[in-house]
């Protein structure tokens, strides 16, 4: 039985394995692994959408004094998919560890960082906008009105006593 290892199969079986390999830390513990490449689990109690699109999934009732969150923006939700989907999962998350704002963060860019019931949701709606809120509307285009400042040009008027005759 001859062994096929090249390049391709090395890397996935790199990756399967550092992948399968690396255990998930409770999303309580993450902010002791700052500044490292972790796997986050945890129940995603809301999925909040923020100003310009951001989507932020919270892991506790009151997101305030939460030690995690995880970051979605508005440009990646078209690799990731149907993040609102995620309510109420256990979902493990991988990726580097950051601190922002007092708390440990993910931000998700990739569908491959999300694991676990995660790692299959549906893709966003094809008329979903983003910088409306979740309403769902393509919208119409119409091209601008034009509105001219200056009056048209008027013929010219003729004098009302003309002769009758040129010549006299």
């Amino acid at each position: 039985m001859r062994l096929l290892l090249n390049p391709a199969n090395f890397l996935l079986c790199l990756f399967l394995s550092a992948s399968c390999s690396a255990e998930c830390i409770p999303f309580p513990e993450a902010g002791k692994h700052i500044g490292e490449t972790r796997c986050v689990t945890g129940k995603v109690m809301r999925v909040e959408q923020g100003s310009k699109g951001v989507h932020y999934l919270d892991f506790c009732e009151d997101y305030h004094g939460c030690p995690f969150t995880a970051v979605v923006f508005a440009s990646d939700l078209k690799h990731i998919g149907d993040v609102r989907q995620l309510q109420g999962r256990v979902i493990e998350i991988h990726g580097d560890v950051k601190a922002y704002d007092g708390r440990a963060e993910i931000i998700i860019s990739e569908s491959w960082q999300l694991g676990g019931s995660a790692s299959r949701i549906p893709p966003l709606p094809k008329n979903y906008d983003v910088e409306k809120r979740g309403n769902y509307s393509a919208g119409t285009f119409s091209h601008p009105k034009t509105y001219s400042t200056s009056k048209k040009r008027q013929p010219e008027k003729l004098p009302l006593n003309l002769p009758e005759n040129p010549e006299d």
